[in-house]
């Protein structure tokens, strides 16, 4: 375990090194994309590192990730509308969402907006809202209206600890950087579990 610690560190010194790089907000952009229609890994990962590198950034990183994730929703509900079955259900199929649709279709039509926004926010899988809700045809600005809201709210409260409390945050997460990678990935799982058991 300690060594598996210490690769983690190891790791998280070579993306805090990559933060400080110039092409480093166009590679944020590009995961917060990404990450909207089918990757897997949150954006949120190098957005801390950017903000704990130059924290006097920190809130024009959140800018550039919420852009790059409500851009990178529209992309995944196009994914669902026009590319379902090539593209949009073997991402579903990964994220094991699929054989629920009468379901998802009913929470869209009665609560598209809180639904969406509550992906947008919460550590659950975004990218499987963007793709149904293009499938089932949920109107595009219920879409980027709950994206800008809850992406927005999500990156910018992250970028706002450390605009504001860059140093002392920083020595926060060196000290216990263990617990908070165990809280990381429990989210991250347990985003993925909650997609399958929100849409039982």
């Amino acid at each position: 375990m300690r060594k598996i610690f210490e690769y983690l560190r190891r790791l998280k010194a070579w993306v805090e090194g990559y933060a400080e790089k110039p092409h480093a907000a166009w590679a944020l952009f590009i995961i917060a994309f990404t990450e909207s229609s089918f990757f897997p890994i949150p954006p949120d990962v190098l957005l801390i590192a950017m903000a704990v590198s130059v924290p006097a950034k920190a809130l024009r990183y959140a800018l550039i990730c919420s852009a790059g994730s409500v851009l990178g929703g529209v992309f995944g509900y196009f994914i669902g509308w026009a590319f379902f079955e090539a593209i949009g259900q073997p991402i579903l199929q990964f994220y094991g969402a699929m054989g629920h649709y009468a379901h998802v279709q009913q929470l869209y039509n009665e609560h598209a907006f809180w639904a969406i926004l509550s992906a947008a926010f919460t550590p659950i899988p975004y990218k499987v809202f963007t793709i149904a809700a293009g499938t089932f045809e949920v109107s595009i600005w219920t879409l980027i209206g709950a994206s800008i809201i809850g992406r927005s709210a999500r990156f910018f409260l992250v970028a706002g600890l450390f605009y504001f409390f860059g140093a002392p945050i920083k020595k926060f997460i060196d000290k216990y950087f263990e617990i908070l990678t165990f809280v990381f990935l429990i989210l991250l799982i347990g985003g993925f579990a909650i997609v399958r058991l929100f849409l039982k």
